[in-house]
């Protein structure tokens, strides 16, 4: 779960960076063109003493809608892309089944290899550590610090004396429900812990075939009966970050799917409308120029008459 976990951490970083450049991309061109846009209007309105040109003035709302919602999809993506790795995705690593099946194979094999059974109690330890880590707790004091620190935490949700995985996951609570599911997996873990205490404490009073039957049977009331009541309300909290994992991945996907064929068919639009909006100019800047040329030319005669008559005249 941890390689899968970096994998998919180095893939979010490379997908967050492309979409902020994606976004930086997005204002600056808008900007540029909205600005290009804008010159252009100011132009034509002073060559052809006219306040605005239509067809300009639709090309640059297409552009600022564009614009806004190339930003908005952009963002809208990244927004549901952090929610689907830190919200969903973080809790599903914390949660793993793999440390808890570990730990519970542990016990098994202290009860079945008495030689090693120190090994077997050290590696069960660690592993309840890496679960609700509590600060130089050995098995014989872990029992009254988890009840003491998780009482202390329930109270107000600020007691920072434990550690570990399921430290992760609460301090990742988000969506509706999580917390509720998320105590529960911490009260059945404590049950289950009370009984690792009962296994090791029969073979130490001769009482070697109780400990197994304690430890291996599913009857209720049984270590396994309480693992397996621990595992289904840790499957409850990963149910929930697993469908808003796909709930946002979902998102993300609609988001793009529904914004992105207007964020690109709108630049396309105001080119059109630019090119139609300019598209009369030429005919009338040429017919400006004609008629200037046509004027001096009669000026030019009338001042030519005029002389004429003067020096007839006189």
């Amino acid at each position: 779960m941890s390689s899968s976990d970096a994998a998919f951490e180095a893939e979010y970083s490379s997908a967050r960076s492309t979409l902020s450049a994606q976004l930086a991309a997005v204002l600056a061109l808008g900007v540029l063109l909205l600005a290009v846009l804008g010159v252009l209007q100011g132009y034509l309105a002073r060559s052809f003493r006219r306040i605005l040109n239509p067809g300009v003035l639709a090309a640059t709302v297409c552009t600022l809608i564009a614009v806004i919602l190339g930003s908005q999809m952009l963002s809208a993506s990244a927004d549901h892309l952090r929610v689907a790795r830190h919200d969903a995705f973080d809790s599903v690593v914390a949660l793993s089944r793999a440390i808890a099946y570990d730990a519970n194979a542990d016990e098994s094999r202290y009860l079945l290899d008495p030689r090693r059974r120190d090994r077997y109690e050290e590696s069960f330890l660690a592993k309840s550590q890496q679960l609700y880590g509590l600060k130089g707790a050995t098995l014989s004091t872990y029992d009254d610090e988890l009840a003491a620190t998780w009482q202390a935490y329930r109270a107000g949700h600020r007691d920072l004396r434990f550690t570990g995985e399921f430290r992760r996951e609460l301090d990742n609570i988000t969506f509706p429900g999580e917390r509720t599911a998320a105590e529960r997996t911490v009260d059945t873990y404590a049950v289950y812990q009370r009984d690792d205490r009962r296994i090791r404490e029969l073979p130490a009073a001769d009482k070697e075939r109780e400990a197994v039957a304690f430890c291996m049977d599913w009857a209720p009331g049984t270590s396994n009966a309480h693992f397996g009541a621990w595992m289904a309300t840790l499957d409850q909290v990963v149910g929930i970050d697993r469908g808003q994992f796909t709930f946002s991945v979902e998102a993300g996907r609609s988001a793009v799917n529904g914004l992105l064929p207007w964020a690109g068919g709108l630049p396309c639009a105001a080119m059109v409308l630019a090119a139609s909006g300019l598209r009369p100019r030429p005919a009338e800047f040429r017919q400006r120029s004609a008629s200037r040329a046509s004027s001096r030319s009669r000026e030019r005669w009338t001042r030519r008459r005029v002389v004429s008559l003067m020096a007839w005249a006189s």
